[in-house]
């Protein structure tokens, strides 16, 4: 995400589920494509970053469930669109895990904009038989009350109209607190990893196991 002294302030926050299941296939796997920026890319890190740490745990555990980690610091939802298309080509994923917005956000993109680039996104994978899940985060109260509740709702709106199951606030107790982040107050630091691990591994098991 780009550099600015300010932090994101993402909170804990419940899964959103879709009407409908989807249960994993061990005898097969489960192989997730995740689209992000810095947040997932592990910036600034001395160590593993929350998703290779998921992917570890996955191994250690025998789960047949990889994620691949296709995030680039500094994107943008306009970026995932031109890109999207040949990272599912390339990858051939069940799923799509869509990590972009927060630098929409920082820059005060509107939520129009926001919300047709991720409803591309979702449009592009689902028309390839990719199913869609969306990691939701919230700009700070400094941006104002009236940005803040629409950006937030907009990831909302797309969960629901696409059947996407949605991680609302995907960081947790990680936004704003200065021993989880980097100098920057944007970046989770090595200590919040772990937690933003465990939090988006949690969501994962409710979609992939319903149940």
């Amino acid at each position: 995400m780009k550099t600015v002294k300010i932090g994101i302030a993402l909170i804990a926050g419940l899964f959103i589920l879709p009407l409908q299941a989807y249960a994993a296939t061990p005898d097969t796997g489960v192989k997730i494509m995740l689209i992000g920026d810095s947040l997932s890319s592990g910036y600034g890190l001395s160590g593993a970053g929350w998703v290779e740490q998921l992917n570890q745990q996955y191994r250690d555990s025998g789960d047949n469930i990889e994620i691949i980690n296709d995030s680039i610091s500094g994107d943008t939802t306009a970026g995932g669109v031109a890109r999207v298309r040949e990272g599912l080509s390339r990858i051939r994923p069940d799923w799509l895990l869509i990590e972009l917005g927060g630098n929409d956000g920082l820059r005060g993109v509107s939520p129009k904009v926001i919300s047709k680039n991720l409803l591309a996104m979702v449009n592009i994978a689902q028309a390839e038989g990719i199913r869609t899940m969306l990691l939701g985060i919230r700009m700070p109260p400094n941006y104002g009350k009236a940005y803040t509740e629409k950006f937030e709702q907009t990831f909302e709106q797309v969960s629901e109209a696409t059947d996407s199951p949605l991680l609302p606030f995907f960081i947790g107790e990680v936004g704003g607190d200065p021993e989880l982040n980097q100098p920057d107050m944007i970046h989770p630091n090595d200590e919040a990893q772990p937690i933003i691990r465990d939090r988006v591994k949690a969501f994962l098991d409710s979609v992939l196991n319903p149940g």
